[in-house]
């Protein structure tokens, strides 16, 4: 039988009695037997580079991926067949065709450079990073083509003080309320999309003066949509051996500064990036 302290059965306990969702301990804490389950919850822990990181709440910042989820040119990167059914075989197994860079999902350095990393050579520990969320959704509001600016950081510093080193630096626009609508794709009639994104200056700036390891956006593009021409800011930042996440949800619920996020990117052999699960630690 499991001893006391194993973590197997303080997980299955914490999962028996919804304490994950309390802040049970968890990680570190839990595997040197810290405490009893008697003296109540506590903040959750995990390890990270610069020591144990402490939070007592989970959000999931991941839309879920359908057929249909919007894409700039409005064609389908999604599909799902049920070849294997419960009814007819008393099993369930779907096959899935799909574009990498469709819904929620990681752009790996590969997707804009000629021998940047593909996904799977991204060390997992740089997918554990602090987490600072840029809040632009007031210019957003008044203008869809608006940008994150260097000023904006410089706003965020102001208030929260320098961007931690290792950090991923997300843009919340507010566009993830507009998912079901023609908003969030910014379609006009001549075709060109209409989203925010971050500045290639700003981009910039994140390269040269931060030690930042991923940016991030609550649209469809890291770049201000495809009326930005080019693609400056996915050149540039993929191109430095960065990475980046777009389409994502959930920043509303997470304060701008003292989270991490954990990037569950797919481990795709020569892949570009692909839909993943992402999360806050808060």
């Amino acid at each position: 039988m499991c001893p006391p302290n194993c973590l197997h059965a303080v997980c299955e306990k914490a999962t028996r009695r919804g304490l994950l969702k309390s802040g049970f301990t968890l990680g570190i804490a839990a595997m040197a037997g810290a405490g009893s389950l008697a003296g109540g919850a506590r903040p959750a822990s995990a390890a990270t580079d610069t020591g144990p990181l402490s939070f007592s709440k989970i959000t999931d910042m991941s839309h879920t991926l359908y057929e249909g989820f919007p894409t700039f040119s409005g064609e389908r990167w999604f599909e799902m067949e049920r070849p294997v059914t419960w009814e007819k075989d008393r099993v369930n197994l779907n096959r899935w065709t799909l574009m990498e860079h469709t819904g929620t999902h990681i752009d790996a350095p590969l997707h804009f450079s000629e021998d940047g990393n593909s996904v799977d050579l991204i060390p997992v520990a740089d997918l554990l990073c602090p987490l600072a969320i840029i809040d632009i959704r007031a210019k957003a509001a008044a203008d869809a083509d608006a940008y994150l600016t260097p000023d904006d950081i410089a706003a965020w510093e102001a208030q929260h003080g320098e961007i931690p080193e290792g950090a991923c630096v997300a843009m919340n626009s507010g566009w993830a309320a507009h998912l079901t609508t023609e908003k969030y794709t910014g379609l006009d009639a001549e075709g060109k999309n209409h989203t925010p994104g971050f500045h290639a200056e700003a981009a910039r700036f994140l390269i040269e003066e931060r030690s930042v390891r991923g940016i991030a956006v609550d649209t469809l593009s890291l770049d201000r949509g495809l009326a930005s021409g080019d693609f400056p800011v996915h050149y540039d930042w993929l191109g430095s051996g960065r990475w980046g996440v777009e389409c994502l949800a959930s920043m509303d619920e997470i304060a701008p500064s003292g989270a991490y996020v954990f990037v569950g990117a797919p481990k795709v052999a020569g892949g570009s990036g692909g839909p993943s699960r992402i999360v806050a630690l808060h």
